[in-house]
C-alpha cells in the first residue's frame, strides 16, 4: 500500500492551522480580560471615533483638537454615570439583600397558593409526583436564593472597592485619551514593527471582523442600551406614581442582560414578572408592565432595521449551543460571550465552512 505522503502532509498543515487558530483565540480571550481597562478604552473609543471625525469635518479643526473635546465630553458623561450607578447600586443591592429572606417566603406562598388551587384529581397525576412538586419548591426557591444572595454579595463587594475602581477607571481614561489623539501613531507603530505580510492579513481579517462582529455588537449595544433606558425610565415612572418598586436600577440592570442574550428577550422576564403581579393581586402594575415591554418592543422594532444592516447568518439553534457551552466554561457572562466568539470562529473559518469543515481538511484537492 502506497501511503500519499503530500496529501497527509497538506490534511496535517490544515488540522495544525485551525489548532492554531483556536489556541490563539483562547489567548486573546485570555489577554482581553486580564488587560480589560484597554479593551473597555478601546470599544468606547471606536464609539468615539465617528463623532471625533463629525466634529473635524464641521470645525475644520485638527484630529487632536476634536478628540481632546469629544474625551472631555465622553470623560465627564462616564464620570457621572458611574458616581450614580456606584451609589445606587450599593444601596439597591443592601435593601435587596435585607429583604431577600422575606420576599423568598412571599414567592414560597405564591407557589403553595397555585399548587394548592390546582385540581391534581382531575389530572391524574401520581400522588408521588404530587409530592415532589410539593417538595421542590422550597429546594427551588433556595437554590435561587442563595444564587441571589451571592449575586449581591459580589455586587456590593465590587462598588464598594472605590480604590480598584479608581485604579481601573484611571487606567481606562488614559488609554482611551492616547486611542483618540495618538491613534495615528499607533497605527503607524504597529505597521513598523510587525512585517509587512502580517500587517496586510492581520488588516484583511480585522477589516471583515470590524463589518461584521464589530457593526453587530454596536447594534446590538445601541438596541440593548436603548431597551435599558426606557425601562429604566419607565420603572421610574412606577415608583413615583406609587407602585411598589423598591429596585428599579437592579431591575432595568437585569432587563438589560437578559435582551442582550440572543434568542431570549426582555420579554422572558417581563412577561412572568407581570403574570406573576396579576396573581398577587396588583393587576395594574401587571398592566404597566406590559405596557411598557410593548413600548420597548414597538421602538426596538423600529430601530433594528436601522442599525443591523445584515444578518450574521448564525443559525438560533447554533447561538443556543454557543450560550450553553459558554455557560458551562464561564458562568453567566459566557452566555454573553459564546456568541460572539461563535461570530468571530465563523468569520475566521468562513472558507472551510462554506465548503465543509471536514470535507475541506480531508479534501485531496
Amino acid at each position: 500500500m502506497i501511503i500519499d505522503m503530500s496529501y497527509w502532509t497538506r490534511v496535517l498543515s490544515r488540522i495544525l492551522y485551525v489548532t492554531f487558530i483556536l489556541i490563539g483565540l483562547i489567548i486573546a480571550l485570555k489577554l482581553s480580560v486580564f488587560y480589560l481597562p484597554f479593551l473597555i478604552a478601546f470599544i468606547i473609543y471606536l464609539i468615539m471615533e465617528p463623532a471625533i471625525k463629525w466634529i473635524m469635518k464641521k470645525t475644520k479643526a485638527t484630529r487632536k483638537t476634536s478628540s481632546i473635546i469629544i474625551f472631555f465630553v465622553v470623560s465627564l458623561i462616564i464620570l457621572g454615570l458611574l458616581t450614580w450607578v456606584i451609589f445606587t447600586l450599593f444601596s439597591e443591592a443592601s435593601n435587596l439583600l435585607q429583604d431577600l429572606n422575606s420576599y423568598i417566603e412571599k414567592a414560597y406562598n405564591l407557589f403553595q397558593d397555585i399548587l394548592n388551587n390546582i385540581d391534581f384529581g382531575k389530572i391524574k397525576l401520581p400522588i408521588e409526583v404530587q409530592t415532589i412538586l410539593e417538595n421542590s419548591t422550597g429546594d427551588i426557591l433556595d437554590t435561587i436564593s442563595n444564587w441571589a444572595r451571592n449575586f449581591l454579595n459580589g455586587l456590593i463587594d465590587l462598588v464598594t472597592s472605590i480604590p480598584s475602581i479608581a485604579i481601573y477607571f484611571s487606567i481606562t481614561v488614559i488609554a482611551l485619551y492616547f486611542l483618540c489623539v495618538d491613534k495615528i501613531y499607533i497605527l503607524d507603530q504597529i505597521e513598523h514593527h510587525l512585517p509587512r505580510t502580517w500587517v496586510m492579513r492581520v488588516g484583511k481579517h480585522i477589516k471583515e471582523l470590524t463589518q461584521t462582529l464589530g457593526g453587530y455588537l454596536k447594534a446590538e449595544a445601541s438596541l440593548v442600551l436603548v431597551s435599558f433606558i426606557i425601562s429604566l425610565i419607565g420603572l421610574y415612572i412606577f415608583k413615583f406614581i406609587g407602585f411598589k418598586l423598591e429596585f428599579p436600577l437592579l431591575i432595568a440592570l437585569g432587563i438589560g442582560f437578559v435582551d442582550a442574550l440572543p434568542i431570549l428577550g426582555s420579554g422572558t422576564v417581563m412577561v412572568p414578572w407581570a403574570i406573576i403581579c396579576g396573581i398577587n393581586g396588583e393587576i395594574n402594575l401587571g398592566i404597566a408592565i406590559i405596557i411598557l415591554l410593548i413600548i420597548m418592543s414597538t421602538v426596538r422594532q423600529f430601530l433594528e432595521p436601522r442599525l443591523v444592516s445584515k444578518n450574521i447568518g448564525v443559525h438560533p439553534l447554533f447561538t443556543l449551543i454557543a450560550m450553553y457551552t459558554g455557560f458551562k466554561f464561564l458562568g453567566i457572562m459566557g452566555m454573553l460571550i459564546g456568541p460572539i466568539i461563535l461570530i468571530i470562529l465563523k468569520n475566521i473559518f468562513a472558507t472551510l465552512i462554506d465548503g465543509g469543515v471536514i470535507k475541506t481538511i480531508f479534501d485531496k484537492r
